[in-house]
């Protein structure tokens, strides 16, 4: 139990934690990182509304701090993502986009799209709704990791393994649990 929750906290959060390999079964504790990050990140919108802060000046400091707790992965990967699948027109060039370290402009649009309707979002979910919103989103990221194809046969996905399909009911509900 304990490998899980490092292996799932090493790889979501940048919580100092000390990382475990990914093991696919381990995939039911992701939710719990998303519990993690979003209660703090609700803390801190909680906190920022308490001491007086406008709706949106405390939902920028909660969004400022689910980036810094996750490191920016999220934002990274939907970067990468609409970098290649806008920029590129074949497969192959798609996938080299991917994995270039610059954003492009396409990259540089979806973040800050992401981040304006997340930030909305907050302002109007307030720190409930983020603590539900970040158990659920790392609960539905087992899915595709259980049953898409690997982009590339030497992707970093493809050496985590494939989650079973007990791992990923676990995930799903576990956050059930949570989120209710």
């Amino acid at each position: 139990m304990f490998k899980a929750l490092r292996a799932a906290f090493g790889l979501l959060t940048r919580l100092p934690v000390r990382p475990a390999p990914l093991d696919p079964e381990a995939v039911w504790a992701f939710p719990l990182a998303g519990l993690a990050v979003g209660a703090i990140a609700a803390l801190t919108q909680g906190a920022a509304l308490a001491l007086g802060l406008p709706a949106g000046p405390a939902a920028a400091l909660a969004l400022t701090a689910l980036i810094l707790l996750t490191g920016g992965l999220h934002e990274d990967g939907l970067a990468d993502c609409a970098d290649g699948l806008w920029g590129g027109f074949e497969r192959a060039g798609r996938l080299e986009i991917m994995r270039d370290s610059r954003v492009g402009s396409y990259g540089v649009l979806a973040i800050g799209t992401m981040l304006l309707i997340r930030w909305s979002c907050l302002v109007v979910a307030g720190p409930w709704g983020l603590v539900v919103a970040a158990v659920l989103s790392r609960a539905a990221m087992v899915w595709p990791m259980s049953r898409l194809p690997h982009a590339r046969e030497d992707g970093l996905a493809r050496l985590s393994g494939r989650p079973s399909g007990r791992a990923m009911a676990l995930a799903a509900g576990v956050a059930v649990l949570l989120a209710l």
